[in-house]
């Protein structure tokens, strides 16, 4: 079991260490001091309980948006629309919020949560209808539906949906019944973080625990093999589509009432796209995109201190993601696998 596991994550294992090794090569040629840049992003990520629980907010929606995709994959399909499903599961969730105002917390998040998943479920719907009906192609029907759920957003926080006040664009607050606790005033580790987590247990145990998440990995292992063995194809591939963006519209419910409490223009800064690096170095498996999503979340929360500690730009950060999944591509390749596998079998 723990050879197995060590195996899926070799890759994005190798992957970091040949990231860290260039990033540090290319500081040092710039004449800027290694030390200094690294310590920087530790001390933003991890620096004290305010930084540990930002990392943790950081890597929240990563986590989730994550597991979005790498369920996808398990079946074979590319859900490359995670940003919108997660736009309109937010949208969703300051929409039914805006009615929650006379309810008790414990029936108002419940509603805010299945509002949110149900509106990335039908979001990914769309999807899933124009592949199995029209056979277009997920890659390209998710990136137009991100494309429509941007200005869809854009369209209600200036209009149907804007503040009463009418003064920026953006909805109105969401009443405290429909805002999730903190646990550790004042940082923002909210009840949403636990909830996170507990998904990726219920993910792994959905995909490796029962039969339907077998029939899935099947479809997307061998889709002819599994055919033949009397497993709907089609259907498979719906259900993980809908399932995945179901996911990723929670995380946008989660982000709205765990940390922004409204919907704005550019309410994401592209969680739904990092969730494609963070599922692809995590390997696709839950606790992979876990320790993936984490990793994410503490540059995402270093990054200020680049700037502030380092006087280097927080734009490294994305140089470093970039530079991890380009080594990932390349450790990831047929050639490169068959050569590990071989020199494992000689030790």
């Amino acid at each position: 079991m723990v050879t197995s596991i060590t195996n899926r994550l070799l890759p994005a294992l190798l992957a970091l260490a040949s990231a860290f090794l260039t990033i540090t090569l290319g500081l040092w040629l710039s004449g800027i001091s290694v030390t200094t840049v690294f310590s920087a992003l530790l001390s933003g990520a991890a620096g004290d309980t305010y930084r540990l629980a930002e990392t943790a907010v950081k890597a929240c929606p990563l986590l989730l948006t994550g597991l979005a995709v790498a369920l996808a994959l398990h079946a074979g399909v590319w859900n490359i629309g995670a940003e919108g499903q997660l736009l309109l599961g937010a949208l969703a969730a300051a929409w039914i919020g805006s009615y929650a105002t006379s309810l008790p917390p414990f029936l108002a998040l419940p509603l805010v949560f299945i509002t949110a998943l149900t509106a990335g479920l039908v979001w990914a719907g769309g999807a899933a209808f124009l592949k199995q009906y029209r056979h277009v192609n997920e890659v390209i029907s998710t990136i137009m539906l991100n494309f429509i759920a941007v200005n869809l957003v854009s369209y209600c926080v200036h209009g149907p949906l804007m503040e009463t006040q009418g003064r920026y664009p953006q909805t109105d607050a969401l009443p405290v019944a429909a805002r999730l606790p903190l646990f550790f005033p004042p940082t923002r580790f909210h009840f949403g973080i636990p909830l996170a987590l507990a998904m990726t247990t219920i993910v792994w145990a959905f995909l490796y625990r029962t039969k339907a998440g077998f029939r899935l990995r099947a479809t997307g292992a061998n889709s002819t093999a599994a055919r033949f063995a009397g497993i709907r194809v089609d259907h498979e591939i719906t259900r993980a589509l809908l399932i995945s963006g179901a996911l990723a519209g929670l995380a946008g419910g989660i982000e709205v009432s765990g940390i922004t409490h409204r919907v704005y223009e550019k309410f994401s800064p592209g969680y739904g796209y990092t969730a494609i690096a963070v599922a692809l170095v995590g390997q696709r498996t839950p606790f992979g995109v876990f320790l993936a999503a984490v990793f994410f979340g503490a540059l995402e929360a270093g990054s200020g201190a680049l700037q502030r500690l380092a006087g280097v730009s927080s734009v490294l950060v994305s140089v470093i993601q970039a530079i991890v999944v380009l080594f990932l591509a390349a450790y990831s390749s047929d050639t490169v696998q068959q050569r590990l596998q071989r020199r494992r079998e000689h030790l």
